[in-house]
């Protein structure tokens, strides 16, 4: 069962990591960030999004302590990463707010985590990603965490030029001034 959820989960990372190289290369036609909250772009990946959540949830627990790293160690440095993690995407988000955070455009942030970072959240949820990977000691997750970091790592690029497009001179200043990442 885990191995059939393990590649449902990785086709689906696949094919957000798809749409997120396609808006990169063909912004004129990008899926993210969506043109409307109704449109076929926004429905399609935020289903996708949350199914492949459901199913890191589901791994999590059917594949729980099942790789290398079986000393509870793990649990005093994942925890502690979790944490960080969890805290960075929730401040980003609670910064941001839903629409914005959602791809609907809804005003230019540049307060809170996003006087330090372009992309709180997206750092957040690697740093997520990675402590996950070490409590749960699980290859499964490690692999699916590694393509959703990927995908987390590419998506600003989509978005870059839509919220140039968007703010313009005061994002591409923001932008010269704020890292990417860190």
């Amino acid at each position: 069962m885990k191995e059939i959820l393990f590649v449902a989960d990785i086709s689906i990372h696949y094919v957000l990591l798809s749409a997120m190289v396609w808006s990169v290369a063909f912004p004129k036609w990008r899926i993210w960030p969506p043109p409307k909250k109704q449109s076929w772009q926004y429905i399609i990946i935020w289903t996708l999004f949350y199914l492949a959540l459901a199913l890191n949830v589901s791994l999590l627990v059917l594949d729980w302590n099942n790789w290398i790293i079986s000393k509870p160690v793990r649990f005093f440095v994942g925890i502690p990463v979790i944490v960080i993690g969890s805290l960075l995407v929730s401040w980003g988000f609670a910064t941001l707010g839903i629409k914005n955070t959602s791809g609907i455009k809804n005003g230019f942030v540049i307060i809170g985590p996003y006087r330090f970072t372009r992309n709180p959240q997206y750092l957040g949820d690697v740093i997520l990603f990675v402590g996950i990977t070490l409590l749960s000691n699980s290859l499964y997750l490690a692999i699916v965490h590694v393509l959703g970091g990927i995908v987390f790592l590419i998506t600003p690029l989509a978005e870059e030029g839509w919220l140039e497009q968007q703010y313009g001179e005061q994002y591409i200043q923001y932008k010269r001034a704020t890292p990417r990442y860190l």
